[in-house]
C-alpha cells in the first residue's frame, strides 16, 4: 500500500496546479487551518473556478482536495503565522526542485514576495521563507547533519540526487561504479526513482533487476537513460514546458543522442517554471508508451511555425499553458477477498499491466481517492473506537485491555518458540559466527575492526553474509536466520541462546494463563452486573400519585393502618388543630420545645399499643431532638378534647401555643428513628416515617439516624441511590424527587444507616427485627404512675458495627391525681 508520494507523482501534481484547469496560478489564499500535527490546509480562491483547498501533510503528500478533516475549534501558532504573512496573498509560481520531493509555492502579498517551501521526503516539513530566502516559521524546528530548519536560518536544500529525466550515460556508469549492489536498487537510490519506478525502468530497457552494478554495460546504461526518457515522457507531452539551457552550447549533445532526440536536456525540472519571459517554439511530442522492453522508439516531431507569434511562458502572471495529458489511475488487487487499492499513478506501468484500474479526469483528483478519502475513513474510524471506549463499562474496558494483552502473549510465545527452534536449525552456522568474532575480540580487534573485516569477508564466510547489526555495548549480534532477526549473545553457547527464548516462552506462558484467569473473573463479574441490570429493568416505575388533603403536612400510615399527621411550622399546627383534629383523636407532643403538633386520626376505633409507640417515636424523630443530634426523647399523649386554646380569664395564648388540661400518657426513653422507602402498591410515592411503618407498607428502605449531612444533601443522596438502584433517573425523579425526599426526612443534619435500600423479605433478622407489640398498662388507683415493658427494639447506639438486640422499655406515666390547669406552646414546654 503506497504511504507517500514519489518524485514523478510530485512533478505530475506540479504540471497539473501549474497550467490546465487544475491550475492555482494567481489564486488567492484564504485562511489557513492545521487540522494535524503534520498537516495544513489552504483555503483557495481560483479566479474563473471558485473556491478550493490544498491539503499539504508533510513527508507524504500534496494536492487539491475535497476530503479534508475538519478544522481545529482552536487554531495553532504555525498555520495563523501563515495567515499572518500568506493570506490575501497571490500564488505567482510553483515549482519542483531538481525532480526531488520540494515544492516551492511562490507567493506575493503586498508586493512582499515569500515562498512556502513542502518537503514531502522523510519525516517532511513545511517552511515559509522570506525574499531573502530566510527561514519565517518551519512547522518542525530540526536540526539536521547538514542543514538548520529553524527561525532566522538560511534555508539549504537537501544534498542534490541525480535527476533521472537528466541521466546521461556517464552518470549512470560513474553511479555503476560506486555501487557494491544491483542495478535496480542502485538506480532506485542514486536516482531519486523508488523501487516501483526501478523496477519499471529495468523492464522498459529489458535488463534483469537483480543484475550486479558493476556488470552493467554502456549498452545497458544507454538502454536505461532511454527507458528513463520514455517513462517520464507523459509528464512533459502537451504541456508548453518552461525552457532553459544549461550552459550547452547549440551544437552540444548528450552523450548518447539521447536526450537531443527527444528534446529533454533542455528541461530545468517538470514542474519548473523560470520567472524570466523565454521565447520558445511549440514542440508536440508523441511517444508511444507501451513498448515491449528494449524496444528502441522513434519519437515524432511536428512543429508549427506561426510568423510573428511567439510563446511567452510567464508563471508568475498565470498565463495558462497545456496540462500535461495523463493517465491518472487507481491500481486495485484482490487483498483479504477483497478488491482494493493499493497504488496511485499519473502514467501506465508496463508491470501493473494485469491489474485492475481505475482512471480519473486529473492526478490531484486520484490523490484525493486514494490519500484525502481515507484518510477521513481513519479519522472516523479513531472518532468511532473512541465513542465506543467512551460508552463501554469498566468491565467492558477491562475486557478489551485483557483480551488485548492476551494476544500478545500469544505472539510473544509464538515469535521465542520459533527463534529457539531457528537457533538449534542453524547450530553449526552460529556456532562457527561466534567463533570467528570470539577469535577477533581475542586477539584485540575492535568492534569496528570487526564490522570492516566482516564487510569484507562476506563472500568467504557464509555466516558473515548473516549479520545486520552488531550492538558493542550488549555484546550481541543481530543475524538473519530462515526470515526472522535473531539476537545472539556471543558470549554464550549456541544452547544458552536458545534458553533464553526458552525462558522467554515460560515467562509469557505465565503471563497468559494470568490473563486467561483475568478475563474469566471480569466475564463474571460483566455477567453477574447484566443479571443485576435485567432486574432493575424489570422493575420500571410508573409514576401513579394522587393529591390527598395530607401531603403539604408530615404524615405517615401505621403499621396498623391509622393515618398520622403532624405539622411542619407554626401556621401547619394551628391548621391542624383547627380543621383536621377530631374529638376521637389522639394527640402527641414532645416534652421539649420544637415538635410538631401530631395528630392520630383514629376514625372512632381503638388504638393499638404499636401505633402508639410509632407515633411517639414519629413525634420525637421530626422535633428538636434529632437537630440537636439526641437519640432519644420523652413524648406524651392526650385525647384531643383536652387540647385548647381558650386560655383563663386575664392569660393570653399566643399564635402556636395550646392548653393541654386533664392526665397525660408519657413514653419515655422513645428512640429517634426514620425511614424512607417507595409505596409500589396502589399509588407510587416516597414515604416517610417510623422504621415498622414504613417496612409494612413500603419497599427499597432507607434507615436514617441524627448524622453530618444537612436536610437538602441526604436528600438528593437518597434520590441517587434509588436512581442507580432502578436504573431509570426520570422514573425516580417523579415519584421521589430531591424535594418529595426532603419533605420526609426530618429537619437538621442525618445520615444513612445503610447505603443499599433493603426490599421486603430480604431485610436480615438484626436490621430488620420489627418492633414487636407495646404493652400498656394503666397504673392503679391513687399510684404515681405504672410502667409497661414496650417489647425487644434494635440499639440505637452509634455503634452499629454488631447488631445487639435489647429490650427498649418504656415508661408510661399516668398522673392519678388531678393536675391544675396548663399551657405548652408549640415545642410543647408546659407553663404553670
Amino acid at each position: 500500500m503506497k504511504q507517500d508520494m514519489s518524485s514523478a507523482d510530485v512533478a505530475a501534481v506540479v504540471a497539473e496546479l501549474s497550467a490546465g484547469p487544475k491550475s492555482i496560478i494567481d489564486a488567492k489564499i484564504g485562511k489557513i487551518y492545521q487540522p494535524g500535527s503534520e498537516e495544513i490546509r489552504i483555503n483557495l480562491y481560483v479566479f474563473h473556478h471558485g473556491r478550493d483547498n490544498l491539503v499539504i501533510e508533510a513527508g507524504k503528500r500534496i494536492h487539491l482536495s475535497k476530503h479534508f478533516r475538519a478544522s481545529p475549534e482552536l487554531p495553532q501558532a504555525f498555520p495563523m503565522l501563515l495567515r499572518k504573512y500568506l493570506s490575501g496573498g497571490r500564488i505567482v509560481s510553483i515549482e519542483q526542485h531538481d525532480f526531488d520531493r520540494v515544492v516551492k509555492i511562490g507567493i506575493e502579498r503586498g508586493g512582499v514576495r515569500s515562498t512556502l517551501i513542502v518537503e514531502l521526503f522523510a519525516r517532511g516539513n513545511v517552511l515559509i521563507v522570506d525574499s531573502e530566502n530566510k527561514i519565517i516559521l518551519p512547522m518542525n524546528p530540526v536540526t539536521l547533519k547538514d542543514r538548520r530548519l529553524r527561525s532566522g536560518e538560511i534555508y539549504e536544500l537537501p544534498e542534490a540526487q541525480l535527476s533521472p529525466v537528466d541521466a546521461k550515460v556517464s552518470d549512470l556508469m560513474e553511479a555503476f561504479s560506486k555501487s557494491t549492489a544491483d542495478v535496480v536498487r542502485t538506480i532506485a537510490t542514486r536516482f531519486n526513482l523508488g523501487g516501483v519506478l526501478a523496477e519499471e525502468v529495468c523492464a522498459r530497457a529489458g535488463i534483469e533487476k537483480s543484475k550486479s552494478a558493476k556488470e552493467a554495460t554502456e549498452e545497458d546504461a544507454s538502454l536505461l537513460s532511454f527507458a528513463m526518457q520514455d517513462l517520464f515522457s507523459p509528464l512533459f507531452s502537451g504541456r508548453a514546458a518552461c525552457m532553459s539551457k544549461r550552459g550547452q552550447g547549440p551544437g552540444d549533445e548528450s552523450e548518447n543522442g539521447v536526450e537531443a532526440e527527444v528534446g529533454l536536456e533542455t528541461v530545468v525540472g517538470p514542474g519548473t517554471f523560470e520567472t524570466e519571459t523565454v521565447e520558445t517554439e511549440n514542440i508536440e511530442t508523441k511517444t508511444d508508451y507501451e513498448v515491449e522492453p528494449g524496444a528502441e522508439i522513434e519519437p515524432e516531431f511536428e512543429i508549427e511555425h506561426e510568423a510573428g507569434i511567439e510563446s511567452h511562458i510567464k508563471s508568475e502572471v498565470g498565463v495558462e499553458s497545456e496540462a500535461p495529458k495523463l493517465k491518472s489511475q487507481h491500481v486495485k488487487k484482490e487483498i483479504n477477498g477483497k478488491m482494493e487499492t493499493f497504488d496511485v499513478l499519473p502514467f501506465d506501468l508496463i508491470r501493473y499491466s494485469e491489474y485492475e484500474k481505475e482512471y480519473f479526469d486529473s492526478f490531484n483528483t486520484a490523490l484525493d481517492e486514494f490519500f484525502g478519502k481515507k484518510e477521513l475513513e481513519q479519522v472516523s474510524e479513531v472518532k468511532e473506537a473512541e465513542r465506543k471506549e467512551k460508552n463501554l463499562g469498566v468491565f467492558e474496558r477491562r475486557l478489551l485491555q485483557q483480551e488485548d494483552s492476551l494476544a500478545k502473549f500469544g505472539k510473544e510465545i509464538e515469535k521465542s518458540n520459533t527463534i529457539a527452534e531457528i537457533v538449534y536449525a542453524n547450530y553449526q552456522l552460529i556456532e562457527e559466527l561466534f567463533s570467528v568474532l570470539n577469535g577477533a575480540r581475542a586477539k584485540g580487534y575492535s568492534w569496528d575492526e570487526i564490522r570492516s573485516i566482516l564487510k569484507q569477508a562476506k563472500n568467504a564466510v557464509p555466516a558473515a553474509q548473516k549479520i545486520t547489526n552488531i550492538d558493542q555495548k550488549t555484546g550481541t549480534v543481530t543475524v538473519e536466520l530462515d526470515g526472522k532477526s535473531v539476537n545472539l549473545d556471543i558470549r554464550k553457547t549456541v544452547p544458552q541462546n536458545a534458553q533464553e527464548y526458552y525462558e522467554k516462552v515460560k515467562k509469557f506462558s505465565k503471563k497468559k494463563e494470568g490473563a486467561l484467569k483475568a478475563i474469566e473473573d471480569t466475564r463474571k463479574a460483566m455477567a453477574k452486573k447484566a443479571a443485576s441490570k435485567a432486574a432493575k429493568a424489570g422493575r420500571k416505575l410508573q409514576a401513579s400519585r394522587k393529591k390527598h388533603w395530607y401531603d403539604r403536612f408530615r404524615w405517615f400510615v401505621s403499621s396498623d393502618g391509622f393515618l398520622v399527621v403532624g405539622g411542619r411550622d407554626v401556621d401547619t399546627n394551628e391548621e391542624i388543630f383547627k380543621k383536621y383534629m377530631e374529638k376521637r383523636d389522639i394527640v402527641f407532643h414532645t416534652q421539649t420545645p420544637g415538635a410538631p403538633l401530631t395528630v392520630v386520626k383514629t376514625g372512632g376505633e381503638a388504638v393499638p399499643e404499636s401505633t402508639l409507640f410509632e407515633v411517639a417515636q414519629f413525634a420525637v424523630s421530626y422535633s428538636s431532638l434529632w437537630k440537636a443530634g439526641h437519640f432519644s426523647g420523652d413524648c406524651y399523649w392526650v385525647k384531643s378534647e383536652q387540647v385548647t386554646k381558650t386560655p383563663e380569664s386575664g392569660e393570653y395564648v399566643k399564635k402556636g401555643a395550646f392548653i393541654i388540661r386533664g392526665d397525660r400518657n408519657y413514653f419515655n426513653d422513645v428512640p429517634l428513628g426514620i425511614a424512607v422507602g417507595l409505596e409500589l402498591k396502589g399509588e407510587t410515592r416516597v414515604i416517610g416515617g417510623p422504621v415498622s411503618a414504613v417496612r409494612k407498607h413500603g419497599d427499597y428502605v432507607l434507615e436514617l439516624v441524627p448524622g453530618a449531612f444537612n436536610q437538602n444533601d441526604i436528600s438528593k443522596k437518597i434520590y441517587r441511590i434509588y436512581a442507580d438502584e432502578f436504573g431509570d433517573p426520570r422514573s425516580v425523579k417523579q415519584i421521589a424527587s430531591p424535594d418529595l425526599v426532603a419533605m420526609m426526612v426530618p429537619p437538621g443534619e442525618s445520615d444513612l444507616k445503610n447505603q443499599k435500600p433493603q426490599r421486603k423479605g430480604k431485610i436480615s433478622e438484626s436490621e430488620g427485627r420489627e418492633y414487636e407489640t407495646l404493652g400498656v398498662e394503666e397504673p392503679e388507683e391513687g399510684k404515681e404512675g405504672g410502667e409497661g415493658d414496650f417489647g425487644d427494639e434494635e440499639d440505637f447506639e452509634e455503634d452499629f458495627e454488631e447488631d445487639i438486640d435489647e429490650e427498649i422499655k418504656g415508661k408510661i406515666e399516668k398522673n392519678s391525681r388531678e393536675e391544675g390547669e396548663g399551657k405548652i406552646d408549640i415545642s410543647g414546654v408546659k407553663k404553670a
